[in-house]
């Protein structure tokens, strides 16, 4: 019997998951303000919150995912935290710095801005779905077409392709952009899953190490962006 992810691990399911390896989650875009950030740490939130044991691998010099978990309060389900960024210590390893704990069921990845070659290639080879934000603008769609075939042509990928799909972020409804990216999307067969809408809500969130979801009270139609992109994650878990 496969176990929804979404819910509550029961103590039985964490003995059953322990020894399986992480699902990983790349979220990435060559282009930077496309909202890798805001959807890496609002997922993470979200898996925490429902229960399972998440790490968070934050590859951007910015370091703006350790940022957020670094103010992130005891009292909300803990994310465990990799700064990737930093460079190792003589005495360290990079895979020993990249490690994470052995119970760990989700482990969501941040990335650079500039992405692309052998890096990318790396990326695309150790993740389980990749995730692209893209802002609907016509200068951040034309970067995205060519982030999205360097992904398609990447050695990385097409030794084991992934599931790919795209979020619009910081979204206006019925923009021209908004129904550029749609088109453009279709062209490629590439899902367009979410569109996240331009609210200072996220930014609240970020200033206290919280995401949508970790809310009292959450906005409804925050919550309504968001399902289709869970009900995405969900599906491609349970294959």
């Amino acid at each position: 019997m496969t176990r929804n992810i979404w819910d509550p691990i029961k103590p039985l399911d964490m003995r059953r998951v322990k020894h399986q390896p992480p699902k990983r989650i790349l979220v990435a875009n060559a282009k930077g303000g496309s909202g890798k950030t805001t959807v890496t740490i609002n997922i993470a939130a979200y898996l925490a919150k429902h229960k399972n044991n998440v790490a968070l691998i934050d590859h951007d010099p910015q370091g703006s995912s350790s940022q957020w978990l670094s103010v992130r309060n005891d009292k909300l389900p803990d994310i465990y935290s990799v700064a990737a960024f930093r460079r190792c210590d003589v005495n360290t390893t990079r895979s020993y710095q990249l490690n994470v704990p052995s119970d760990t069921t989700h482990i969501v990845i941040d990335t650079p801005a500039g992405l692309s070659g052998n890096v990318l290639s790396d990326h695309l080879r150790h993740c389980d779905v990749i995730l692209i934000p893209v802002v609907p603008s016509a200068i951040d769609i034309r970067a995205a077409t060519s982030f999205i075939k360097d992904v398609l042509l990447s050695p990385g990928f097409r030794a084991k392709p992934k599931p790919i799909a795209v979020i619009a972020n910081r979204v206006k409804s019925n923009t021209l952009g908004y129904k550029k990216l749609g088109i453009f999307l279709a062209s490629l067969n590439i899902p367009f899953i979410s569109s996240l809408r331009d609210t200072q809500h996220y930014v609240r969130a970020a200033e206290f190490g919280m995401g949508i979801h970790d809310f009292s009270s959450p906005h409804e139609k925050d919550l309504s962006d968001w399902q289709s992109l869970i009900n995405w994650l969900k599906i491609q878990f349970e294959r």
